[in-house]
C-alpha cells in the first residue's frame, strides 16, 4: 500500500500563535502516526516561488493522511494557524513501486 503526505509551505507571520499550532497538532498527528520527514531546515527554490517553511508529513497511507487532515482534532490545531500563517498544504498518494499483483 503506498504511503499518504502532506506538502506544506508556509509564511509565519506570528509565531507565538503558530507555536500554539504545533503544541495543538501534536495529539492528532501521533493518532494518525504521522512522520515529520522535513521540517523546516535550510532550502532552496531555483524555480517558483519560495515559502519561509517547508514540511513533509508522512502517514502510513493516503487513507490516512487524508482522515488526519479532516478529523476534528487537525481541525481544531489548524484553526490556530489560520490567522498566524499564509501557506498551501498539498495531500498525496506516494509511489508504490510494488503494487498488489505485480
Amino acid at each position: 500500500m503506498a504511503k499518504g503526505y502532506w506538502i506544506a509551505r508556509v509564511d509565519v507571520s506570528d509565531m507565538e500563535a503558530y507555536q500554539e499550532y504545533v503544541r495543538a497538532n501534536a495529539a492528532p498527528f501521533a493518532e494518525f502516526n504521522a512522520r515529520f520527514l522535513v521540517r523546516g531546515g535550510e532550502h532552496e527554490v531555483p524555480e517558483g516561488t519560495a515559502r519561509s517553511r517547508n514540511v513533509v508529513i508522512e502517514f502510513d497511507s493516503y487513507q490516512a493522511a487524508l482522515d488526519c487532515y479532516h478529523s476534528p482534532g487537525y481541525q481544531s490545531a489548524k484553526a490556530l494557524r489560520v490567522d498566524a500563517s499564509e501557506g498551501d498544504v498539498v495531500i498525496i498518494q506516494g509511489y508504490d513501486a510494488n503494487p498488489p499483483g505485480d
